[in-house]
Formats: C-alpha cells, sequence, structure tokens
C-alpha cells in the first residue's frame, strides 16, 4: 500500500513531522519531486534536523529512503546532509537512488543566482539552489540522468554539446565566466565515485516491494499553491508539489496510492514571494512568528523569516483537493494558545463579490480577506494525547476549519516532537 504525505498550501505546513512518525509503520521512504530548495525539520529522539534531499524517514533502522527519479539531485549535497546525519548518532540510512533520476549541475546554482540578479526588483524570490534551470533544462531535453554518468564518451559528447549553449548565454546574457567541458568532466566523474554503490531500478523496486506487500510513503516536497499548474503561477516552483505527482516522480502505479495524508497549519505560513491573501504584517506577524513551529518561523533552507498570516479556508479547501486528500493532518496548534481572538479567513472578496473558491493568481491578487472570529482557549496544549481532554474552544477550532475544508482532520500536531500527535476518528 502506498500512502502519501504532501502540502496543503504554500509550504512549511510540517510534513516532514508527519513523514518521520508515519515512517515508523513504513518499509520504504520516497522522495518524488523537488529538491534541496526546501528543507523538512524534524525533532526526534536523536535531536533537530533541517533535511533538504533525504527522505524524512532515514532515523528508522528498518526502512529504506529512495530518490525518486522526479527529484532534483544535488549529488555533493545529498552526501555531506548523508554524512552529516551519521556524524549525529543516526544508523548509517539504507538508500537508494533511481538511475532515472536527474543531476543538478553546478552551473544550474549559477545560472540561478544570474537570473535573479538579472531580473532585480521581478526576482522570484528563488532559493539560488539551481532548481528552475535544472528542471528547465530537463524538459529541454539537456539535462543528466544518473544512468548517463556511466558511460564516459557519450557524456563528453553531451558536456561539450551543453556548454556551448550554455556559454551564449553566459556571454551575451550574464556577462559571466564561461564553462569549460574539462571541468564539468571532472566533477561528473567524481559525482559518479559518489552514487555508483546506491544507483538502481527504483520502479522495480517499489513494483516487487508492494507485490510483497511493503508499506511504501512518498513525501512531497512545497504544497499544492506553489504548483506549477494549479499554485500561484509564476510565483511557483518548478515540480508538480500534487500527490498525483507521486506515482511519476517514484515510477509507481497511480491506483496503488490509497491514502493521501495533506498537512495543513493552524494559521498561515510562506516563504519567497507571490499572493497571501490573509497575511498579517507588523507586531501581530512578529508575535506569531516567534512563537510559531520549533524555535520560530524561518525557513529550513534560507533562514528567511517566513510571511505570517490566519488559517485560509480558501486556499486549504482548494489545497487539500488538488491533492485528492484523504486525510489531513492538522499541524502547530499548540502557538494559537497565546491568543484571546482567532481569525481565520473564510472567503475572498474580490472586485466586490465573496467567494470561496480559489482563483487564478491575476484575481487572487486583488483579492481582500473575509474573515470570521473564533474565541482562543489561553492555555498551553502541549502534552494532551487525547482529543476530548483539549479545551472546548480549542475543539470548535478544528471542527470550524474541517468544516469549512470539506475534509476529515484525523491527526491533530501539538508540538514539535514526534509524539505529539493526537489521533482523531
Amino acid at each position: 500500500m502506498i500512502k502519501a504525505v504532501v502540502g496543503a498550501n504554500w509550504g512549511d505546513e510540517g510534513k516532514g513531522k508527519i513523514t518521520d512518525m508515519l515512517a515508523e509503520e513504513a518499509d520504504i521512504i520516497v522522495r518524488f519531486q523537488g529538491g534541496a530548495n526546501a528543507g523538512h525539520t524534524i525533532v526526534n529522539d536523536y535531536g533537530k534536523f533541517a533535511l533538504h534531499t533525504l527522505p524524512s524517514g532515514v532515523f528508522y533502522d528498518h526502512t529504506t529512503s529512495i530518490i525518486g527519479n522526479g527529484v532534483a539531485l544535488n549529488i555533493p549535497v545529498f552526501f555531506k546532509e548523508y554524512q552529516e546525519v551519521v556524524d549525529r548518532g543516526v544508523p548509517a540510512p539504507k538508500i537508494m537512488i533511481s538511475d532515472r533520476a536527474q543531476i543538478v549541475m553546478p552551473y544550474h546554482i549559477l545560472f540561478d543566482q544570474y537570473e535573479e540578479e538579472r531580473l532585480g526588483g521581478k526576482s522570484f524570490g528563488s532559493t539560488k539552489s539551481g532548481i528552475a534551470p535544472f528542471y528547465s533544462d530537463k524538459y529541454a531535453k539537456i539535462g543528466f540522468q544518473v544512468a548517463e554518468l556511466f558511460d564516459e564518451d557519450a557524456l563528453r559528447e553531451k558536456v561539450e554539446r551543453v556548454c556551448e549553449t550554455k556559454n551564449v548565454l553566459l556571454e551575451h546574457l550574464y556577462h559571466k565566466p564561461l564553462l569549460n567541458p574539462d571541468d564539468i568532466m571532472a566533477e561528473l566523474m567524481k559525482y559518479k565515485e559518489m552514487v555508483a554503490p546506491y544507483v538502481g531500478d527504483v520502479s522495480l523496486f517499489l513494483w516487487n516491494a508492494l507485490k510483497e506487500g511493503k508499506e511504501i510513503l512518498l513525501e512531497g516536497q512545497l504544497g499544492s499553491l506553489k504548483d506549477p499548474d494549479h499554485g500561484i503561477y509564476p510565483m511557483v516552483t518548478s515540480s508538480s508539489t500534487l500527490a498525483a505527482y507521486g506515482a511519476i516522480g517514484a515510477g509507481v502505479p497511480p491506483y496503488e496510492i490509497k491514502k493521501i495524508i495533506t498537512v495543513c497549519k493552524a494559521y498561515s505560513s510562506a516563504v519567497g514571494a507571490g499572493a497571501f491573501v490573509s497575511e498579517i504584517f507588523g507586531e501581530e506577524a512578529d508575535e506569531l512568528r516567534r512563537r510559531g513551529g520549533d524555535g520560530g518561523e524561518y525557513g529550513a533552507t534560507t533562514g528567511r523569516p517566513r510571511r505570517m498570516g490566519w488559517f485560509d479556508c480558501v486556499a486549504s479547501k482548494y489545497g487539500c483537493r488538488m491533492q485528492g486528500t484523504t486525510d489531513v493532518a492538522f499541524t502547530v496548534l499548540d502557538v494559537l494558545g497565546y491568543l484571546d481572538e482567532i481569525p481565520v479567513c473564510t472567503g475572498y472578496e474580490i472586485d466586490g463579490k465573496v467567494t470561496t473558491e480559489f482563483p487564478t493568481t491575476g484575481l487572487l491578487e486583488k483579492a481582500k480577506p473575509v474573515l470570521e472570529v473564533l474565541p482562543g482557549w489561553k492555555c498551553d496544549i502541549r502534552g494532551i494525547r487525547k482529543y476530548e481532554d483539549l479545551p472546548e474552544n480549542c475543539r470548535k477550532y478544528v471542527e470550524f476549519v474541517e468544516k469549512q475544508i470539506g475534509f476529515p482532520i484525523t491527526m491533530v500536531s501539538n508540538g514539535p516532537g514526534r509524539n505529539d500527535i493526537i489521533y482523531r476518528k
């Protein structure tokens, strides 16, 4: 059976914790899209970790962690992260890397930086991890699959061909130093040595695992609203963030994905640019940011302060619908315990009309939040393990959100630790 853990919103929903928790019962955890551009923060018995490429299930010795073909694989970053985890006392994870995964090249990162620099004030707020240039090259069919590292002659010919086109841009558009094919070849040969012990046919491995009745967990990165098709285009990421893409990015049959756990925060946060209707500012935002997450709301990759907002029912309902949600995991509920009243965005006012359906970007930028205010519960709810033991106003908040979004909240997270979770029927 396959379960997918994905985000409902802009990313940063707390997927890492939910994956880490569900991984206890899984045999295999697969990252199926994205690269090292977004991180998952995890707090467990080994300490606090920010993972960028490693699947969030690496902390169990019974699991196999897989990098699927849909991932943007930065090989040095991946192995540095692997080493850091092992150095901190985690047993060496069992790793498999798809022979069809593609490689983030050093020049992808340079092009990402150069383009953001060139755009100046009109930039996309990229993490400068090379993700957009990587996926551009993948779909322009000039990317490098891991499998290509093992045919040196064909690889050299391709490297020279790619350098020719890249150098035209470097010289005439960016006015930056040109690429040297010999340097790139040398780098790729180093990559080959690093990945060789781990490379395999992932889709076949997963097919056989399914036949043996193994439990597979797909781990998504970012959330619905950062999807290039269904998100706040163009302020999106460059790979699909939806559970449906898990079938493609991992190479598994779509009908095997039986559970889609969509992670939703009890308030909103976002990193990077783009429309964010329920956003709050000033002292109100600073206070929520300071109290939020574990150690505050700052990007796990960039350290940038996250933009803060109240829970957005419109965006979350849409985000859950696009994921094909079977279960909602509702996170960081404990953070809201300091508030007397908690505003919730229940609709968008666009050109004088109120809608509860999420629109395209042009309309979204004109939207004003319609807020409904709920009473707070004014106490600390960490440590509570049963739903009925939560304060009444806290339960009312969960049930109000559930009704608004129309998908069942079956898990409520009330703290950063692995065991800070309440299961709800």
